[in-house]
């Protein structure tokens, strides 16, 4: 009996893995991309802490009577450290530092009366701060929690005024009521910080957005982050649609992409359903009509060629029509595919072609149909954080679709057909997407000294990062409905 309910926990595991929806975009963050957010962290968090506002304090010591007003934070001098917390988030960490403050003092003592600036220091400032990293409802990364410990060793105060050294000996009170006051501020400062400003730069990340009028794409996370003591993997869709029709989409049955490196900040990895999702979308899109429409231009050599090729068709339909001009129509049948070998990767397109007469004020009357298939080399790039695509036309053939005595007629015209789409189709296709799509990384964040690297079923993409502004321009930007001009 006990073997039984094994087997059926097995097997209920076996089929929860085999249903899980893979991932067609996977990212890594690693420690050595940490290591470069570190410096941008800390600044982010002392403009935050040199932001805190602390409320007037007034009191009674025996005989003296004290206002404190006007805290200022002058100088901070953090230790602080940036790492993976793991199966959590990340772990932000403050230890033996120092701040720097300026208070106004108003102290009455009997008859005299005296104000003046206070210069204090708190010493042995210790922070520990834990963001719990989630995927929310829609999808998006979360910072969903932050636990925040703070303490301060000791805190100094130097007066200055005419009764400075009179009251020196209260200032172990002051500055006792101040480092608690302060204590107390620090921790909502920075829970402020991480669920409210740093949650407005994760929502720059798309999620599912419009990528021109054809597609959108779908960046919605499938689950919780993992974190480990060396990265943060993230599984995303990584899904094209049609915007006319959302709900048609491809299904995942490509492999899940894996990732082993760490020597580089992040890893992009894209399975051949990311691509394939595309290139069913825009063929349910109409893209690749247009484009047809739009670069079809056939030279007078092939125009030649075809009318000596179809000479005999047309004087057996109506020798009338040899004096008029031909065309060709272009029409994909289906969705291209693409293939990603260690080799490289390539798109494999197939057409069917329409042989034209084009009488004037009449309807075009066919010469014959044939199938033209077309298998495209393709080079993926990066600039900054958009993915773009490259095409070249590397094999070609066309056959008859009436008879194989009919294909090795259509052989003399192979060699012009394929330069025809070298010149005039594949340009203007490389011209669109060119433009890229892209990657779910935040504004102000961008790839560089990227490596593309090819393996059966995926592509993995290694690169550094580059802040391009910082952490507080970025969620200004945000808050102020700004947009980055370089999307």
């Amino acid at each position: 009996m006990v073997s039984f309910g094994v087997s059926v926990i097995f097997l209920l595991s076996f089929i929860t893995m085999t249903l899980a929806e893979p991932p067609g975009c996977k990212i890594r963050i690693t420690d050595r991309g940490l290591e470069m957010l570190k410096a941008e962290t800390k600044r982010f968090v002392e403009e935050e802490l040199s932001n805190i506002t602390m409320p007037e304090m007034r009191g009674e010591e025996g005989r003296f009577q004290y206002t404190i007003k006007d805290v200022k934070i002058t100088e901070l001098n953090l230790t602080s450290d940036l790492r993976f917390q793991p199966d959590v988030g990340l772990l932000f960490e403050v230890q033996n530092s120092s701040i720097t403050l300026n208070f106004q003092r108003r102290i009455l003592y009997w008859l005299f009366y005296d104000e003046g600036a206070i210069n204090a220091s708190a010493e042995g400032v210790d922070i520990f701060t834990v963001l719990h990293l989630n995927k929310d409802k829609e999808g998006r990364l979360k910072i969903s929690n932050v636990d925040c410990n703070a303490s301060i060793a000791k805190m100094r105060a130097r007066f200055s005024g005419t009764l400075g050294r009179v009251y020196d000996f209260i200032g172990a009170f002051l500055t006792t009521g101040m480092r608690f006051v302060l204590n107390k501020q620090i921790c909502p400062a920075l829970n402020h910080a991480a669920l409210v400003l740093v949650n407005q730069l994760l929502e720059t990340i798309p999620v599912r957005a419009e990528v021109d009028n054809y597609v959108g794409i779908d960046y919605s996370l499938l689950n919780d982050p993992v974190v480990t003591e060396t990265s943060l993997d993230m599984d995303f869709r990584g899904m094209f649609y049609d915007l006319k029709n959302e709900n048609e989409t491809l299904v995942n049955y490509a492999v899940n992409p894996i990732v082993r490196e760490y020597d580089r900040m992040i890893y992009l990895a894209l399975s051949e359903f990311f691509f394939d999702s595309g290139l069913f979308s825009y063929f349910k899109g109409g893209l690749q009509k247009q484009l047809l429409l739009d670069s079809f231009q056939m030279p007078k050599d092939l125009e030649m060629l075809l009318r000596t090729t179809y000479l005999g068709t047309i004087m057996m339909l109506n020798p009338a029509l040899i004096e008029h001009p031909l065309s060709l129509e272009l029409e994909v049948t289906s969705p291209p595919r693409s293939t990603i070998k260690t080799s490289g990767a390539s798109v494999a397109v197939k057409c069917n072609v329409k042989v034209l007469v084009l009488p004037p004020g009449k309807p075009a009357v066919q010469l014959s149909s044939m199938t033209m298939e077309g298998k495209f080399n393709a080079k993926v790039s990066m600039k900054g954080k958009r993915l773009a695509i490259h095409l070249d036309l590397r094999r070609f053939k066309i056959f008859s679709n009436q008879s194989a005595l009919e294909s090795l007629a259509l052989i003399p015209l192979q060699g012009p057909l394929k330069t025809m789409l070298q010149i005039s189709v594949v340009p203007l296709i490389n011209n669109y997407t060119k433009r890229g799509v892209q990657i779910p990384l935040p504004d102000g964040l961008d790839f560089i000294e990227e490596v593309v690297e090819y393996h059966n079923g995926y592509i993995i993409v290694g690169a550094n990062l580059h802040f391009r502004t910082g952490l507080r321009e970025i969620i200004e930007r945000k808050l102020s409905g700004e947009t980055d001009n370089s999307i």
